[in-house]
């Protein structure tokens, strides 16, 4: 690769083209219109003729700019841009042909300015939405939230699976010895390398052409985290491959989940954002448990469910197949609709499911049987979430015992809820503050347990003490609520 990535970061970094300082510029009316696809309050709000303001406008409003604005903002970057497809230059204008977009990721508590090229964002102001087969998604809902959801630990290798414009392997390179990155579509590969060098990684980043694990096969990794084509549609119009698998269902997400422990590492994560189908007369978690290997514990989040026509809408419009985008005429819109609508009642779909799976190979400490949470959870939690997965897999390696010391975790609050006056709540609850913050209905033992663990007397000692308190068999009571302390610490509520 030539030289360009490493002097159009230098530029990139005399104008200050980064996040925060794109959004000082923009103020938070442009910045907000932007991200709904609307250009006109930052171009009002970027006619001061700066650097910064150049590309701003040339990247990221997708207006063209005079040629010599743009040589004071890239200089002596202009041909060799253009012959990489960039820019295009003509007479007296220059335009993006490619997205450049500055971004911003926090590790150990240092903020890191990235910048992630990718196709130019369609649909912008209005005008007809239209991407290629090959379309390379950018900065993305999707890969935001695999980046909060991947854990941060220092790893000696990891994988993207389907690297798309690379971010999340820029991600992975800040705490891993090496990352491979893999792909089907030649431009992400392209666009993924350019994006290495320019955020001087290159040497960390090992990119790769093939399908899901072909290009990785026998190897194996501390963590892989995936943003995999998850789209659930039928194999008719064209394939967009930033979305599409072209495998039926929500293959791809299983053929990922029953691939992926034999190329982890005895303890290394996989984690993948993805749809799912919740099929007619099946619990979705009996059938996304089918997937996961013996040996490997499983945290899986579902955090939306979708009816079939909400689903259909949402990814016909994506592609640019609504009249509104004038990507489609209203008979053809209709006549897309009406098929995968079929298709879905053909295959029995009742819903689609979106949310988060993690795996761990190598079965927790419990014994007899890996740690399996499968939880409905579309209600708000903090983000970064991957902090919580974390915790989730401490806790899997917890043996609660008699004798376990364990404390209440300090974002633990309990609610209750009853008349004025009342002797006894009719409801206890406790709640989480932090993390994925869960709720959970408690008895007045559960309630009494939980306030008392600080860590000074045993589990067994306070089961004693409450029985003694309740006039109940302590006996009796440690058998009843030994398993419920194992299901508190599992669930985030006492902590080891």
């Amino acid at each position: 690769m030539s030289d360009l990535p490493h002097l159009l970061r230098e530029a990139l970094v005399r104008a200050d083209f980064t996040y925060d300082a794109v959004a000082g510029l923009l103020g938070r009316q442009a910045h907000d219109a932007l991200a709904r696809n609307e250009t006109t309050p930052g171009l009002l709000a970027t006619g001061d003729g700066s650097p910064l303001a150049t590309l701003v406008r040339l990247f990221l409003l997708q207006t063209a700019v005079s040629r010599d604005a743009a040589e004071r903002a890239l200089p002596g970057l202009l041909d060799a841009m253009a012959a990489q497809g960039l820019v295009e230059q003509s007479v007296g204008e220059v335009a993006a042909r490619l997205d450049v977009r500055p971004y911003a990721t926090d590790h150990a508590d240092e903020t890191a300015h990235l910048w992630v090229v990718s196709d130019l964002t369609p649909g912008l102001d209005g005008l007809p939405q239209r991407v290629g087969g090959d379309h390379v998604l950018g900065i993305s809902p999707a890969s935001t939230s695999l980046a909060q959801l991947t854990l941060r630990e220092e790893v000696d290798r990891s994988l993207d699976l389907g690297t798309g414009c690379g971010v999340q392997a820029l991600h992975l390179a800040r705490h891993s010895g090496r990352v491979v990155a893999t792909d089907v579509n030649a431009k992400a590969l392209r666009l993924t390398r350019f994006n290495a060098a320019l955020n001087d990684v290159a040497d960390r980043v090992d990119v790769r052409d093939g399908s899901f694990f072909e290009p990785v096969a026998g190897e194996r990794f501390d963590l892989i985290a995936t943003n995999p084509p998850f789209v659930i549609s039928p194999a008719t119009g064209e394939r967009l491959v930033y979305r599409d698998s072209g495998l039926p269902g929500d293959r791809v997400v299983e053929d990922i989940v029953r691939a992926a422990p034999d190329h982890l590492t005895e303890g290394g994560w996989c984690q993948v954002l993805a749809n799912w189908v919740i099929a007619r007369d099946t619990p979705w978690d009996e059938r996304l448990a089918g997937w996961v290997a013996d040996d490997c514990d499983a945290l899986v989040v579902q955090r939306e469910v979708l009816d079939p026509a909400a689903y259909v809408e949402l990814w016909l419009k994506d592609a640019g197949q609504h009249p509104s985008t004038g990507g489609a005429s209203a008979e053809d819109y209709r006549r897309r609709y009406d098929t995968w609508l079929s298709w879905f009642d053909e295959q029995g779909v009742e819903a689609v499911g979106f949310g988060w799976i993690n795996l761990r190979r190598g079965a927790s400490a419990a014994p007899d049987t890996a740690a399996r949470t499968l939880l409905d959870w579309p209600y708000e939690v903090e983000q970064p979430v991957a902090p919580a997965v974390r915790d989730w897999g401490r806790a899997a390696d917890v043996v609660v015992e008699a004798g376990s010391r364990l404390v209440l975790r300090v974002d633990v609050l309990q609610e209750t809820v009853g008349a004025p006056g009342a002797e006894d709540p009719e409801t206890i609850v406790l709640r989480q503050q932090r993390g994925l913050r869960r709720a959970r209905k408690v008895d007045t033992v559960e309630a009494a347990l939980a306030g008392a663990c600080d860590g000074e007397l045993s589990i067994g000692q306070i089961l004693d003490a409450v029985a003694d308190l309740l006039d109940r068999d302590a006996a009796d009571l440690r058998a009843q609520y030994l398993p419920v302390v194992a299901e508190l610490v599992r669930e985030g509520f006492l902590v080891a």
